[in-house]
């Protein structure tokens, strides 16, 4: 068996050695996964969105826009509509829900150009046209609606907050699951 003083004599470098064979085998798993993502990707219509993307924005739907939100205790409208029983929404409360889910698909109107400009973006890079000057204006113009967007969300999460009791958010916490990491 050995002793205190045989194991200390072990260099440092063999005892970090296991933990660096580990970092590079998982940087090589994670590297090989992150290629593996975007195979069949070259033939969406946009490079840069999925179809899932394209008809969320198109739709105003929130696509995890207001995540930080939502798990942040500020109830997303579609969903409290969809728990209006349980959370006993009275009639003002679920028309205020209304209201902003109504404004949050007006958002689509954003989604709709954020499209546009994500679909001049890939024709540019597709007919091999793109340079500084003619994709810097695109690629602000995307950033800024991609903002907007998010911002109707958590804007509605803000104002859904305000339209419920704290006995209600809790109820509605519970029922989504979203109370347990808090």
């Amino acid at each position: 068996m050995a002793s205190d003083c045989d194991r200390t004599f072990i260099p440092s470098f063999m005892k970090a050695y296991p933990v660096c064979v580990m970092i590079m085998i998982l940087g090589s798993v994670c590297q090989a996964e992150e290629g593996s993502n975007r195979t069949g990707q070259q033939a969406r219509e946009i490079k840069a969105l999925s179809d899932s993307e394209i008809s969320g924005y198109l739709e105003g739907r929130g696509m995890g826009l207001a995540k930080v939100a939502e798990l942040n205790g500020y109830p997303g409208p579609d969903q409290v509509l969809d728990l209006a029983t349980q959370l006993g929404l009275s009639p003002h409360q679920r028309a205020k829900a209304e209201r902003l889910k109504n404004s949050m698909k007006k958002a689509a109107r954003l989604g709709y150009w954020l499209v546009r400009d994500e679909r001049r973006l890939d024709v540019l890079f597709a007919h091999g046209q793109a340079n500084d000057e003619n994709i810097t204006l695109l690629v602000q113009q995307i950033g800024s609606l991609e903002a907007e967007i998010r911002l109707v969300h958590l804007r509605a999460g803000i104002e859904m907050r305000r339209a419920l009791t704290s006995d209600q958010i809790k109820k509605y916490e519970q029922e989504r699951g979203e109370s347990a990491g808090r």
